[in-house]
C-alpha cells in the first residue's frame, strides 16, 4: 500500500527533483522494511528468499488441521464457511467501534467512487483508501483462498488497527455533518458519546482481565454461560485457569490436591503468579508419584467425556463473567474427590454392565450396552487409572475408507481415562450411532503414534477377524512377499480400493515399525504437482494409524486414492517389501487375448504388436519368465511437439518405461500387456525391451498413418 501511494505521488509530482525525492523515500522505506523484517525474523536468516516464500504459502496451506467450534458445530479449519471471519469479527468487536468503523469505511468508499481522480490526488483521502485496502483485501484473500485459520480470528488481529483508524475517520466525518448554530452542540454530543463509549470499553477490559481477549458483544446471545460455551470456541490460551484453581481450592479447604494441568494452563499462566504462597503449597502439578485428583483441561475431548458422570463436578463451577464465559473444565479423576451424585451414577453403570457377560475378556472386561462400552478391572492399582482406554471403530462392511487417505471416512478413535471405584478401575466410552461392524479396544495409548500396551478385537456384525482374512485370501489380489505379512488389495462398495495388512503372531517390533507405501498411478498427471517428479504418491504410516494388534495379530485397513493405479510398492523399513500391479487382472488378459485371435499384428518382433484405436497391445504366445522380466520402453512421437508436456518437448517424444506386470502379465504360458496411448495425433511409435545396465534386447518402429 505504501508503494502504491508513493507511485501516485510520483504520478502527480511536478519536476524531476520532486520525483527523484519520491523515489528516494520509497527506496529508503523498502530498505528499512526489509532490514527490520530480516532482523526480527530469525527463520529468514539462513535462506531469506526460500523461507519468505514458504511462510507466504503457509498462510493458505498450513499443514496442521485443527477443529474449531463455530455456531455450535466442531468443524475442520480447512472447511470453514465463507462467513466464519465476518461473523467472528462482528460478534467480538465493541459495538461503538463496529458502528463507527462501518461509517468510516462507507465514507471512504463513497468518496472514492464519486470522484476517483480528485480522491487519489489528495494525500489525506488516499490515506483513507490505504486503510480500507489494508482492512478488506487481507480479509477477502483469506476467504477466497480458504486459508487454514482457527480459534476465532486471532490470526488476523492486525486487521483491527486499520479498522479503528477507519472508525476515527467516521467520527471526523460525522463531526462535520451539521453546519450552522447546531454544529458546536452536535460535535460536543458526538465527542462525548464517543468518549463514553471508549470509557466503557476500557472499563470492560479492566473487569475482564486477564480474560479480556475473550469478549462478545450484544450481537450474540450471552445471557447464559452454557450458550457461549457450546456455540463458540473460547479460552484457547487458558488464562481462565486461575479462576478454576481458585474454585478448586475453595471447594477443598486445607487439603493438598494433585492437579494434572494442560501445558498451556500451566505454562502461560503459572500458579506462582496468581495464588498466595499458602494456597500454592496445597497444589501439586503434573506429579508422577501418584495419580492426579483433577485434570485442568482446555475442553473435554471426544464423544466419551459427555457420558462420564464424574464430570458432574463441572456443574458446581461456572465462570461468573458471561461476557467471556471460559470453557476450562475441572474434571474429577478420583472417586474420593467425586460428588456423591457422580459416585452413585458410576455404581449404577457398574451394576448394569455386570448384569451381562463381557464381550471381551482381557486385562479389562469390556461390556456393551446401548452403544456404550464399559471397561471394568478388579484389584485395580492406582497407576492403571492414568492409562488411556481406547476403542477404534469400523462401520458395517468396512465400506468407508478408514484413516487419512483420501477421505477421513468413518474409522474413528475414542479415548478415555479410567476412574477408581471400590477397588475397581472403570471407564465408559460412548460409540457413534451408526451401525458398527468391528471394534478394536485397548489400553495404554501414548505418544504421537498412539501405541497400545494391549488390544483386542470384537465383531458385532458379520465375520470375525479370522473369517475376514480367510475371505481375503480367497477373493482378493495379494502382494507376494518374503515375509509373514500378508497384504491384500480389496475393492470397496463405494469405489475406493483398500490395502489390508495382516500378520499372525505380530511382535511389538512389527507393531511399532513404520510402513512404507508408494502408489504409482496409470496417469502421472493425477498426482499432486509436487509428487509428479517422483512418479508416485508416498504414504508412510504406523500400523496404529489404520488398525492395531488385537490378540497379538497385526491388522490394518489402508484406503487408496480413487484414480487408476498401475503399481503399488509397500514394505516395512529394511525387513520386507513387495509389489503389486492391480491395473490388469488375469480374466481381463484372457479376454483381451481372445479378441486378437482373428487379427493380424501391426508389427512383429520378439512380441507381436497390435494397434487398436488408442491402445497398443503386446502379445507373445510362448513366454518364459525371463521374457517377462525385462523392462519395456515405449517412445511416443507426436505430430505436433507442442502436445507434449513441457519437460518432454526437448526430447521430441513421450517416454513410458514399464515392467510387463504393470500393464499386463503372464497366463497359460503367454504374455500380454495393454498400454493406453494419448489422445493427441501420433506420428510414430518406437518400442522394445531392455535390461537395465546391460542394454537393449529388441526394438521395433510403427509409423502411424494419418
Amino acid at each position: 500500500g505504501v508503494w502504491a501511494l508513493r507511485g501516485l505521488d510520483w504520478f502527480y509530482a511536478v519536476g524531476r527533483s520532486e520525483r527523484r525525492r519520491i523515489l528516494g523515500t520509497a527506496g529508503l522505506f523498502t530498505l528499512i522494511f526489509a532490514a527490520t523484517l530480516y532482523a526480527l525474523s530469525p527463520w529468514l536468516w539462513t535462506n531469506p528468499g526460500e523461507y519468505f516464500i514458504t511462510s507466504f504459502r503457509l498462510t493458505t496451506d498450513y499443514l496442521d488441521i485443527m477443529t474449531t467450534l463455530f455456531r455450535g458445530e466442531w468443524i475442520y479449519s480447512t472447511e470453514l464457511p465463507p462467513d466464519y471471519l465476518p461473523t467472528w469479527f462482528s460478534i467480538t468487536t465493541p459495538p461503538l467501534v463496529l458502528l463507527l468503523g462501518m461509517v468510516g469505511s462507507g465514507v471512504v468508499a463513497w468518496r472514492g467512487m464519486a470522484r476517483p481522480g480528485a480522491f487519489f490526488g489528495n494525500t489525506r483521502l488516499r490515506f483513507g483508501a490505504l486503510l480500507l485496502a489494508c482492512f478488506t483485501l487481507p480479509a477477502l484473500g483469506v476467504i477466497i483462498l480458504g486459508a487454514n485459520t482457527y480459534n476465532d480470528w486471532r490470526h488476523l488481529y492486525y486487521l483491527y488497527v486499520p479498522f479503528v483508524l477507519l472508525a476515527a475517520w467516521g467520527v471526523h466525518w460525522l463531526a462535520g455533518a451539521f453546519r450552522g448554530r447546531r454544529e458546536r452542540r452536535w460535535r460536543a454530543a458526538l465527542y462525548g458519546l464517543a468518549g463514553a463509549g471508549l470509557g466503557l470499553i476500557a472499563l470492560q477490559i479492566v473487569q475482564l482481565h486477564p480474560l479480556q481477549y475473550i469478549y462478545f458483544n450484544f450481537l450474540v446471545d450471552r445471557t447464559t454461560p452454557e450458550h457461549l460455551k457450546t456455540r463458540y470456541q473460547m479460552g484457547f490460551w487458558n488464562f481462565e485457569a486461575q479462576d478454576a484453581l481458585k474454585a478448586l481450592l475453595e471447594r477443598y479447604p486445607g487439603e493438598t490436591l494433585n492437579v494434572w494441568a494442560h501445558t498451556r494452563a500451566r505454562g502461560v499462566l503459572p500458579a506462582e503468579a496468581i495464588l498466595p504462597l499458602g494456597e500454592l503449597r496445597r497444589l501439586e502439578f503434573n506429579a508422577t508419584s501418584r495419580d492426579p485428583d483433577f485434570a485442568l483441561v482446555e475442553r473435554l475431548y471426544g464423544l466419551s467425556y459427555p457420558h462420564r458422570p464424574d464430570l458432574a463436578f463441572n456443574s458446581d463451577y461456572s465462570h461468573q463473567r458471561i461476557y467471556n464465559n471460559a470453557i476450562v473444565n475441572l474434571a474429577a479423576l478420583d472417586g474420593a474427590r467425586m460428588t456423591p451424585e457422580a459416585l452413585a451414577a458410576y455404581r449404577e453403570l457398574y451394576d448394569q454392565a455386570r448384569a451381562r457377560p463381557p464381550i471381551i475378556r482381557a486385562p479389562y472386561d469390556v461390556y456393551f450396552q446401548e452403544q456404550t462400552l464399559t471397561f471394568i478391572r478388579g484389584n485395580c492399582q492406582p497407576g492403571e487409572r492414568a492409562k488411556q482406554l481406547g476403542v477404534k471403530v469400523y462401520p458395517v462392511g468396512l465400506n468407508q475408507p478408514p484413516g487419512r487417505l483420501p477421505d477421513a471416512g468413518d474409522y474413528q478413535e475414542f479415548y478415555n481415562l479410567g476412574v477408581g471405584l471400590d477397588g475397581h478401575c472403570l471407564g465408559v466410552i460412548r460409540l457413534p450411532d451408526y451401525p458398527i461392524a468391528h471394534v478394536i479396544v485397548g489400553q495404554g495409548y501414548s505418544g504421537k503414534e498412539k501405541y497400545a500396551e494391549w488390544e483386542e478385537w470384537h465383531s458385532f456384525a458379520g465375520p470375525d477377524l479370522g473369517e475376514i482374512v480367510t475371505a481375503l485370501r480367497e477373493n482378493s489380489q495379494q502382494i507376494a512377499l518374503r515375509s509373514d505379512f500378508e497384504v491384500f488389495l480389496k475393492d470397496g462398495d463405494n469405489g475406493y480400493q483398500r490395502l489390508i495388512y495382516y500378520k499372525d503372531g505380530c511382535s511389538r517390533r512389527d507393531y511399532r515399525t513404520r510402513f512404507q507405501l508408494h502408489i504409482y498411478p496409470v496417469e502421472p498427471a493425477t498426482l499432486p504437482p509436487e509428487r509428479r517428479e517422483y512418479g508416485f504418491a508416498n504414504q508412510d504410516f504406523f500400523l496404529s494409524h489404520y488398525g492395531g494388534w488385537p490378540g497379538g495379530k497385526c491388522f490394518a485397513v489402508v484406503p487408496l486414492p480413487n484414480y487408476p493405479i498401475a503399481e503399488i510398492h509397500t514394505g516395512q523399513a529394511d525387513f520386507w517389501a513387495g509389489t503389486l500391479y492391480p491395473a490388469a487382472k488375469p480374466p481381463d488378459l484372457r479376454a483381451a487375448d481372445a479378441g486378437l485371435s482373428d487379427t493380424e499384428p501391426d508389427a512383429r518382433d520378439y512380441f507381436d504388436l497390435y494397434l487398436q484405436e488408442k491402445e497398443l497391445i503386446y502379445q507373445r504366445e510362448s513366454c518364459a519368465e525371463g521374457d517377462a522380466a525385462a523392462r519395456f520402453f515405449l517412445h511416443i512421437v507426436p505430430v505436433d511437439a507442442a502436445d507434449l508436456p513441457p519437460e518432454r518437448r526437448a526430447h521430441g517424444f513421450a517416454n513410458r518405461d514399464f515392467p510387463l506386470a504393470r500393464q499386463g502379465g503372464r497366463f497359460d504360458g503367454k504374455c500380454l500387456a495393454t498400454v493406453s496411448l494419448p489422445d493427441y495425433p501420433i506420428a510414430e511409435l518406437r518400442t522394445g525391451q531392455y535390461i537395465p545396465g546391460q542394454g537393449q534386447l529388441w526394438a521395433v518402429e510403427l509409423a502411424i498413418a494419418q
